[in-house]
């Protein structure tokens, strides 16, 4: 069950709250019994290896947008009419 962070606007304090994903915009009480919280955003940190041998991502094969290789094109001349 997903977990989501709260801060009290009336004492300053900052509380979780377990609940299923289809709660997660409804208001929570504070540990105090306030009303008036806001659900903070909550950040994720992912660290460690998950296998393999280099325990990372593969490195870029290119410089496209996409991993291929940047092609370099001459510009274009000005058409005389």
């Amino acid at each position: 069950m997903p977990r989501y962070d709260f801060r009290c606007r009336a004492c300053g304090a900052t509380f979780e709250v377990n609940r299923p994903m289809v709660q997660a915009g409804e208001p929570a009480a504070c540990p105090e019994g306030h009303l008036d919280t806001v659900k903070l955003l909550s950040t994720v940190a992912v660290t460690g290896r998950s296998g393999g041998a280099s325990g990372g991502a593969p490195a870029p094969a290119g410089g496209g947008c996409c991993g291929g290789a940047v092609v370099a094109r001459r510009p274009r001349r000005p058409t005389r009419w």
